[in-house]
């Protein structure tokens, strides 16, 4: 059984080398944050996710939005 530790490290190795584009950061985000807001609030909406998460990218920018 000491292949699949090995390989978990070697996976998780691999993982950091990983570059996400702004727009998979962005995906990733959205779907971390859906996820456990659903857990709490059932009434959540991915559009509604998507929303802040664009307002927040254009404050995170200085563009505004307040």
């Amino acid at each position: 059984m000491t292949a699949a530790p090995m390989n978990l490290s070697r996976l998780i190795e691999i993982a950091k080398t990983v570059k996400m584009s702004e727009s998979q950061k962005a995906e990733q985000r959205n779907s971390f944050v859906f996820g456990n807001t659903r857990i709490e609030n059932e009434s959540i909406t991915w559009e509604q996710v998507e929303e802040v998460g664009r307002l927040l990218d254009r404050q995170e920018r200085g563009c505004g939005g307040d």
